[in-house]
């Protein structure tokens, strides 16, 4: 989740030269309609999806919950069990490997499911304090966590 560019220092934690940003990396899990139930510490905007959902322990989370997960292609390779899938993953194209229609079609109707789970980051994003955020992901937690619990209050009032 980037942040807006205040100054030219390009030495201080958490800032992408490449982007000229800061950024903090979280996961959430949402609901089928789009609410979200659980956001993950907050990490430097430099951990990869996969590497911050094995810290969490999403699967074994996740499997001794009896859920599932429906993710983007950041997560491929997560969860390697073809049996028992707890995350599921698009599939995707390489230059030597184009996608097959049946595997095209399996992408749109994941896409089609994810769509209540980009809207509940969407609102979550709605937060203009997030575009300021200037500190430590230990700190970023705590507030991440405080609007998980106020944008379900805002939903709830909503409906």
């Amino acid at each position: 989740m980037p942040t807006q560019r205040r100054t030219g220092k390009e030495n201080r934690p958490n800032y992408s030269g490449k982007h000229h940003c800061h950024g903090l990396h979280i996961l959430a899990l949402t609901d089928e309609r789009g609410r979200m139930i659980w956001i993950s510490a907050a990490r430097p905007g430099r951990t990869h999806d996969i590497t911050a959902a094995r810290r969490d322990h999403i699967l074994a989370h996740l499997r001794a919950a009896g859920l599932g997960a429906l993710a983007d292609l950041g997560f491929l390779g997560l969860d390697d069990d073809g049996d028992d899938p707890v995350v599921v993953t698009g599939f995707k194209a390489t230059r030597a490997r184009k996608l097959t229609p049946a595997e095209k079609e399996a992408n749109r109707v994941l896409a089609a499911g994810r769509v209540p789970v980009e809207r509940g980051f969407a609102h979550l994003k709605n937060w203009r304090i997030l575009t300021k955020l200037r500190t430590d992901p230990a700190r970023a937690t705590h507030l991440f966590r405080a609007l998980l619990v106020l944008t379900n209050i805002e939903a709830a009032t909503d409906n």
